[in-house]
């Protein structure tokens, strides 16, 4: 598939993603963590713009400066922005606008194609189409959380197919002591903090092959896991009880069943399925509470060609740091992934909404430890 053809599709599933919306649902920001999906629109559109067209292509005429400020999300070498708690008080531009901002920017690139790029411009280009695809899970979050939060908890899409991993029945996974290679290797696209490749040492250890189902999660509820300080940390424990935190993000009480929010509505919690939409605070605590504990990164990497994973993102016990031998990239694009490498969580795996590309082995998300709203599980380690 040629440069355009990728743009395309990268850019028409981020609008596929939006169709289902109503234009109200667009400009909804219920908390600091979720942005409006229109501006998700809009930034992933700036991001070509300001990082291809504007440099690159001779005689382009930005199509608003003032969208500069407004779709920045955090790129201190350009300028300066909305902070990002305002983004939902952005009632201007409007939906419209913002698409013709992305049939705008659209046309431009398309005339930029037409004649190869450099090397350096089209790994630019590669870094932009994975940069909207990682935008596209944002807006599958932040989707969930505003209509989730909606009070008749109306559904996104009754078409919507939520994959379905199936438990099975087989022994903990054992992996031998020693020394592994973990890190990106090969051909292909990877993010710079999946670089570089190096040996780490293991001692033996024996990893789930399944995620923890939400009926193996309420037993810990039931077992007023939520309310006895033995099974967290300091910090988890303030923020269990400062949030008054008693079940996963989306599940509700009602008449003596457990519900949950999907992006059908509102239906009964399904208990095979992997418990979702929990903090790192709340999955050490399970663990604690099992006896077991989560694995680390780099343990879940040469575990995870055994075992099936892709449904949620899993906490792991690791701290979000470099590699050996990180290093930024000059200029804004060096402030994609490094400036971040402090106090947040690895996360391993992928999710029912991650891209196409995405679910490798070696991909580090990280978010911080009280976040919840992503799609997230947990599997144990001993």
């Amino acid at each position: 598939m040629d440069l355009i053809d990728c743009y395309y599709n990268v850019r028409q599933h981020t609008e596929a993603i939006c169709s289902p919306l109503q234009t109200e649902d667009y400009v909804v920001q219920p908390v600091a963590d979720v942005s409006p999906p229109k501006w998700h629109l809009g930034h992933t559109t700036w991001f070509f713009e300001t990082f291809i067209l504007k440099p690159y292509f001779m005689g382009y005429q930005e199509f608003d400066p003032d969208y500069n400020f407004v779709f920045n999300s955090y790129y201190e070498t350009v300028g300066a922005r909305v902070i990002r708690t305002d983004r939902g008080n952005l009632s201007r531009p409007s939906v419209a606008d913002i698409f013709k901002y992305r049939a705008y920017v659209d046309k431009a690139m398309a005339d930029f194609l037409c004649a190869e790029p450099s090397a350096d411009v089209k790994e630019l280009l590669i870094l932009g189409f994975n940069h909207e695809q990682q935008h596209q899970e944002l807006l599958y979050y932040d989707i969930k959380y505003i209509l989730g939060n909606n009070p008749l908890f109306p559904a996104y899409s009754k078409e919507y197919k939520s994959p379905r991993i199936a438990h099975v029945d087989a022994p903990w996974i054992s992996i031998a002591e020693g020394v592994y290679e973990v890190g990106f290797a090969g051909d292909g696209f990877c993010f710079d903090n999946e670089l570089n490749r190096h040996k780490v040492y293991l001692n033996a250890f024996q990893i789930s092959p399944n995620q923890v189902t939400n009926a193996e999660y309420l037993e810990f509820i039931n077992a007023n896991g939520y309310h006895d300080f033995r099974y967290w940390h300091m910090e988890g424990w303030a923020w269990v009880n400062d949030n008054k935190v008693e079940c996963p993000m989306y599940w509700h009480f009602i008449d003596g069943e457990w519900y949950n929010y999907t992006f059908h509505g509102l239906e009964k919690v399904n208990m095979e399925a992997p418990v979702t939409h929990i903090s790192y605070y709340e999955a050490y605590a399970y663990a604690s509470w099992r006896g077991l504990r989560l694995p680390t990164e780099f343990e879940w990497e040469v575990a995870a060609p055994q075992f099936k994973w892709g449904k949620s993102w899993e906490w792991t016990e690791s701290a979000y740091l470099p590699y050996p031998g990180f290093s930024k990239a000059p200029g804004a694009i060096g402030e994609y992934n490094g400036k971040f490498m402090v106090n947040q969580k690895v996360l391993r795996g992928a999710s029912e909404a991650t891209p196409q590309g995405h679910e490798r082995l070696t991909y580090r998300n990280f978010f911080h430890p009280n976040l919840r709203w992503l799609f997230n599980g947990i599997r144990l380690a001993k």
